[in-house]
This record gives C-alpha cells, sequence and structure tokens, in this order.
C-alpha cells in the first residue's frame, strides 16, 4: 500500500512499524460541544475508509479517537473561554451533560454513516493525570514554562517546529493573536496547561494550582498511553495541520525525542456552494437534515466517496442529487445479480478484484475503485458478480449486502430506462454522439429527461 505522508510531502509505501501485522492508529476526534456536521464527518468516512482499506489487506488495527471535553479554547492563540465552558454557559447546563450528549449525537452519526468505531475511544476527562505528568516532563526537560496564567511549551526549544506544515515560525499568524501576553517568552508559544479562575466550572487539582488542560496535551497524552511513544498513522482534518498537529509534534518530541506518528493523513475540507461551512452561514448541514429532506446516510456517503480524501468536496444539492441518482444506478445494477444464475469467468473476476485491490491501495483511490466496480455490474446477470461487489463493499461500507429489491424501485424507475440511460453515458464518454442522440431520444419518447451532473447523470420523469 501507498499512502500520502503529509510529513514528508509524498507518497509512501505503508507498513506497520517492526514488521508487526497491526496497524496502531490515532484519529482526532470531535469537540464535543455541538452537533457533527458533514463536514467534520467526511473526515471520518475518511478515517473509516482507510481502517477498512487496511483490514482489506490484511492487517489488524488497534485505533484509538479521543472525545475532546475540556481544554479547546475559542481561539488558536490560547485565549477566550473553551468551547465546553461557553456551551454550558449559554444552555444554562452542566458542561458533563453538554459532553455526554454531543458525544452520544457524534457516534449515533457514525452509526447512521456505517462509520465502525475504532478500538479505543478515550474522553479527555478521563485522562487529566496523563496529561498532567505529561506536562511535568516536559517542565523538567526545560520545553515548558511557568507563567501567571499557565504552562506554555517554548517554541524555541524545538528546532524543528514546522516540519508538518512546512511554516516558520516567524510566520506563525497565531503569534500576532497572542503577543498581549508578556509574560511568554514568545509570542507563538502555546498553552500545555491553563490556571482556571475560580468561577471556571472544569478545573482540577494540579502542581500549579486549579486549572485544566490545554487543547493539544491530550493527544500527545492519550496516544502515547495507548499506542506508545510512536505509531503507525495520525489521521485528521486538514485545519488541524497548521497548528494542532505542529503542536502536538513538538510536545511529544519534547518528552521522547520522537516524532510520534510515522504517516500523517490529512482529509481536505468540504466547501459548501464553493465556500466556507460555517454556523453563522447556516449552512453546517447535520446527516439527519439531509435525511429530513430525502437523502439518506448512505447516499451521502457515496458522495464523499466520489471524490479523493485528498480533494476539496463542494457541496451542493444539485450535487446530492447526482449522487442519489448514481446510487441509485449502483443499487439497479447490483440487484441485477443477486439472483444471476450465469457463472463469471473466474479470470475475468480476477482481473476486477486486482484493479479495485490496486486502487484502494494507491493512496486511498476509492473513486477508481467504484469506478471498477459499476464496469464489473455492467456484466450479465451472475452471483459471482454480486459476491465480489459484497467483498468490494467491505471498504465501501455502502450497506450494499442489507439493499433490498423495494430500495431499488423507490426511484419508481423502470430497468430498462436505467439501462437506455447507461447505453447513453457510455456513449457520451466514447464520444459516439450518434448514439447519445439516439439513447436521449428514446428516453424522451419514454417520459423521461436526462440530466447530466459531475457524478454522472441524473434521471428524472416528465
Amino acid at each position: 500500500m501507498k499512502f500520502y505522508n503529509t510529513l514528508t510531502g509524498k507518497k509512501e509505501d505503508f507498513k506497520p512499524m517492526d514488521n508487526s501485522n497491526t496497524v496502531r492508529m490515532y484519529s482526532c476526534g470531535l469537540t464535543v460541544y455541538n452537533y457533527a456536521h458533514i463536514g467534520n464527518l467526511r473526515t471520518y468516512i475518511f478515517m473509516d475508509i482507510l481502517r477498512r482499506a487496511l483490514k482489506y489487506n490484511g492487517y489488524d488495527i488497534k485505533g484509538v479517537m479521543n472525545i475532546t471535553d475540556v481544554g479547546h479554547l475559542v481561539s488558536d492563540g490560547d485565549d477566550g473561554e473553551d468551547k465546553m465552558e461557553k456551551t454550558a454557559r449559554a444552555q444554562n447546563k452542566d458542561p458533563y451533560a453538554i459532553a455526554e450528549y454531543y458525544t452520544k449525537a457524534f457516534l449515533e452519526d457514525f452509526k447512521r454513516l456505517n462509520i465502525g468505531l475504532p478500538e479505543i475511544i478515550c474522553k479527555a476527562t478521563d485522562h487529566i493525570q496523563e496529561m498532567e505528568d505529561f506536562v511535568t516532563e516536559l517542565i523538567n526537560k526545560g520545553y515548558g514554562y511557568e507563567t501567571s496564567d499557565g504552562i506554555y511549551y517554548d517554541i524555541s526549544k524545538f528546532s524543528k517546529y514546522g516540519i508538518l506544515s512546512g511554516a516558520k515560525i516567524d510566520d506563525r499568524k497565531s503569534g500576532a493573536r497572542v503577543e498581549v501576553n508578556t509574560e511568554k517568552r514568545n509570542p507563538y508559544d502555546f498553552a500545555i496547561w491553563k490556571k482556571a479562575p475560580k468561577e471556571h466550572l472544569m478545573q482540577w487539582e494540579s502542581p500549579w494550582g486549579m486549572g485544566y488542560p490545554g487543547w493539544h496535551i491530550e493527544c500527545s497524552a492519550m496516544s502515547e498511553k495507548y499506542l506508545g511513544e510512536e505509531f503507525d498513522i495520525h489521521t485528521g482534518g486538514v485545519d488541524h495541520i497548521p497548528i494542532h498537529h505542529e503542536n502536538e509534534i513538538a510536545q511529544s518530541y519534547g518528552k521522547s525525542g520522537k516524532i510520534h506518528a510515522k504517516f500523517w493523513m490529512h482529509g481536505e475540507f468540504m466547501l459548501v456552494d464553493g465556500g466556507k461551512m460555517s454556523k453563522s452561514l447556516g449552512n453546517d448541514y447535520r446527516v439527519t437534515e439531509l435525511a429530513e429532506k430525502g437523502y439518506s446516510p448512505m447516499v451521502f456517503r457515496f458522495f464523499c466517496l466520489n471524490a479523493h480524501y485528498r480533494k476539496k468536496l463542494n457541496f451542493t444539492f444539485e450535487a446530492l442529487d447526482g449522487a442519489k441518482s448514481g446510487y441509485e444506478r449502483l443499487i439497479a445494477g447490483l440487484l441485477k445479480h443477486k439472483d444471476g444464475e450465469n457463472t463469471t469467468d473466474a479470470k475475468l473476476l480476477s482481473e476486477y478484484e486486482k484493479e479495485f485491490f490496486d486502487a484502494i491501495s494507491d493512496d486511498l483511490n476509492i473513486p477508481a475503485g467504484l469506478g471498477v466496480l459499476f464496469s464489473m455490474l455492467k456484466n450479465p446477470a451472475s452471483k459471482d458478480i454480486y459476491n465480489l461487489a459484497l467483498k468490494f463493499d467491505s471498504v465501501l461500507g455502502l450497506k450494499l449486502d442489507e439493499v433490498k429489491q423495494e430500495e431499488q424501485q423507490e426511484s419508481d424507475i423502470p430497468q430498462e430506462v436505467i439501462a437506455l440511460a447507461e447505453e447513453m453515458q457510455q456513449a457520451r464518454k466514447e464520444k459516439n454522439w450518434a448514439v447519445a442522440d439516439s439513447a436521449r431520444a428514446k428516453l424522451t419518447e419514454m417520459g423521461y429527461i436526462v440530466k447530466n451532473t459531475p457524478s454522472g447523470y441524473e434521471l428524472t420523469k416528465k
């Protein structure tokens, strides 16, 4: 397998450390002060696909995902309220109740989207002692120092700072936002422990008085506890690269002298209508909101799988309509084979399986893997094809084994209409315009309109 490693900026051959068959993997989880939106969930679909592809390649996985229920400030510059604290005050609720509610909602979204849970899910508030010990070690080794409001990491002591993002210390934008703190040795030093005022809702005893952990320290402490000082893969969103993951590397290196993850893999942003997704814009959709609009969780998952995880994905309802149409075509093609009596040549099946394996093993090229699946389903009805499609779905996670005939018929589009539309699409790819135009004309006569979309086409009845 080959994966793109953010740390080196190139694709590299992947093998677990120490020639083990077990992949040790850490994934940054959600800060549970609000619901997960579809942009968040795209990152966890990427995490899930990675886990599934590794298993398809015969590896075992020891996966860890944190739940941030304390310490994540509203600003990357170490100022402002803790996000948990802010929500608790706004809703006049206990922060632990807030965390429990949104954690449950987050994991329910996992279930809806068929995202497998990592083997270990760990909450920050259950690991305060580990974080205190980690901070103490950083102080003892000269990386941490105390001020009136907390313990800070001295960036000047870590010459490799910026190794992940390529940013130079002097270019750190966050420095400008925190330079009002004159006690810092450097404006871009970051908090690893914060001293808490009396009214702060979440605080613990520590060697430095009552306080709470910085956001970044939890991932360093918990990944070390469960995976050791070094492990195979660290995942997250691209937004984590410039600050959270740089700081995490600095902390772990300060304690152990090692960069704790060998491979760093990041999922790209999801845009909405070409712009930013945000609560203030009202476009931070939840997967349950999409379901209310008629788009099943599997349609959204299929939408995500049609773009490579390292490519920005632009969410529009028009694009989601295209994905819905594509998913229906997939189901229709699959069910054609479910009770097929023909047998398929073993060599042909082997070729399809190799193409799929090569695609997913090349930095998770899932769009290419889907292309293999669609091509395979065009064969004459065969149970062999159906069974191989289900094997592919162990990576795709589209619950193809649960699909029933009535689900296919929800669109109320006859199989001959879908077949004609597929013929038209294939002719367009081959630039055989005469055949494409003829197929389109027949579809029009049958009362259907074909609209081309980024995902293929959309069929609607006139």
